[in-house]
């Protein structure tokens, strides 16, 4: 009579991780982790993201923010910059700010706007964890703008290098609208960010026009941030809000309210870098 080979006990670490990698996704019809990669690692790309140049994360707090045209306003203005696109393909907000394309690249679709790299992803991600590590740059950068579209909280509860990066940044910026949610959802994007310097972008009227319910939804933190000068008005312009984001130059009113921020925001980046 034949005996069945005894197999080894499940420990509860690996159910748990097994459940986390069904949650994610990873098995899902025609998901590009079927299969599993060696160890059942559960991200798709491996490793640590270390560039020369300072990296400067711009979060938008709530979709339609305008993070992604901010981020490429803030990087107009900063000589050799690039701006990093950390989201799918599929929901890309750069597919038609470049003046010129300069091909594909180790999951990377780059183009520029004058001295502007401007960096998306090719392949839709379903994740943090699936954004691709960063190319390494054909010249010296002095700034990667990182546009981060993800929910915050999802994207500080994993061990990406995209969340590395928030986690150790010496200061980020943030964007949101002149609105009840708006401003609520920034009040909690600076809660979630305790401990990290936050430049914040308001885009709508300046604030001596808000209707008093608007100005009385204010929440501590972000009182916190105005006392400071670190909350910045960022006036609509109706036009761009019209077409998006397009190889059209930048409005003057939208990139001086960038170079506020960029400079508030460079005052900490420096800071970190000066030696001790």
């Amino acid at each position: 009579m034949s005996t069945a080979l005894a197999r080894p006990a499940v420990s509860t670490d690996e159910l748990k991780q097994a459940w986390l990698a069904v949650q994610a996704g990873q098995f899902r019809s025609g998901s590009r982790h079927c299969g599993g990669s060696p160890g059942g690692a559960r991200s798709g790309p491996q490793g640590m993201w270390e560039p020369a140049e300072p990296v400067l994360p711009v979060v938008g707090c709530h979709g339609g923010a305008g993070a992604t045209t901010l981020a490429v306003a803030v990087a107009s203005g900063s000589g050799t910059a690039r701006v990093i696109e950390c989201a799918s393909a599929t929901a890309s907000g750069l597919a038609a700010a470049a003046t010129a394309e300069l091909g594909d690249s180790n999951g990377w679709s780059r183009g520029s706007r004058d001295q502007v790299v401007l960096e998306r992803a090719t392949a839709t991600v379903t994740g943090p964890e699936d954004v691709p590590l960063p190319i390494t740059p054909t010249r010296p950068m002095g700034l990667s703008v990182l546009d981060l579209s993800w929910e915050l909280g999802q994207l500080l509860a994993g061990s990406t290098w995209l969340a590395e990066h928030v986690r150790n940044a010496p200061t980020i910026i943030a964007v949101t609208s002149a609105t009840v949610p708006g401003l609520r959802r920034l009040e909690g994007v600076v809660a979630l960010l305790q401990g990290i310097v936050v430049v914040a972008g308001v885009v709508g009227p300046r604030r001596s026009r808000w209707p008093r319910g608007l100005t009385a939804t204010v929440g501590p933190r972000t009182r916190d941030l105005d006392r400071c000068g670190r909350l910045v008005d960022i006036p609509t312009d109706a036009a761009l809000a019209a077409r998006g984001l397009d190889s059209q130059p930048l409005p003057p009113a939208l990139l001086s309210a960038a170079a506020t921020l960029r400079r508030l925001a460079r005052a900490d980046i420096d800071e970190k870098d000066l030696p001790s």
